[in-house]
């Protein structure tokens, strides 16, 4: 969905006439900057590896919001346990019963409300295993995004749309505008402003 509608045009300085297709563009090359595929909010769902002796992962797309009719943004979590590290001791028959089922390398499901999380930052606390049994990674299956499109973000689609109509070669080559010839200038159209205004909704990695 475009971040801008045309009642928005003439409120963030764009011409009332402007075409829909340079809102178009100047949305994907946002979520191409962003890293993701929308910065509405959708579900995502990631791999991630815990830290030795941590508790806690970071999750890449924020904010973490709830996609209604849930009342969290944790859809389900699981976590896969791994060998006791180096120095870990377990208590004898919690020992026994972790070779006795092969428990390392499964995967088992983590109740989402026992898990603390901060929607800002993404970060979850994931609860103690009731044999102390360490988890080698967790997958997570949780949304993000913005429930209202704010001003930071429509301000930026307007300046791309400013920068690339102040563009000669995209003015003189093309009379409508194409998402691919757009990125290709993608570099002159999101400038220091627009990278500022979008920069709390940059994945912090990769897919």
């Amino acid at each position: 969905m475009a971040y801008l509608e045309p009642a928005d045009y003439m409120n963030y300085g764009l011409p009332a006439g402007t075409t829909a297709d340079w809102i178009t563009a100047a949305t994907a090359l946002i979520n191409s900057y962003c890293r993701r595929p929308d910065l509405n909010v959708v579900q995502y769902v990631e791999r991630l590896r815990v830290v030795a002796g941590a508790h806690t992962v970071v999750l890449s797309y924020l904010p973490l919001a709830v996609l209604a009719p849930a009342t969290s943004p944790l859809v389900g979590i699981q976590g896969r346990y791994t060998w006791p590290r180096r120095g870990a001791v377990l208590p004898e028959p919690v020992n026994e019963m972790v070779w006795a089922f092969a428990l390392p390398g499964q995967w088992t499901a983590i109740d989402p409300t026992l898990v603390d999380f901060d929607p800002a930052t993404g970060e979850l606390t994931l609860p103690v295993n009731v044999l102390w049994l360490p988890y080698n990674e967790v997958q997570v299956t949780y949304t993000a995004g913005l429930t209202t499109i704010g001003d930071d973000v429509k301000s930026a689609c307007a300046q791309i749309v400013r920068n690339a109509q102040a563009t000669p070669a995209l003015n003189a080559s093309m009379t409508r505008v194409d998402t691919m010839w757009v990125k290709y200038f993608s570099s002159s159209l999101i400038d220091e402003t627009v990278q500022e205004w979008l920069k709390p909704y940059v994945a912090s990695r990769l897919g």
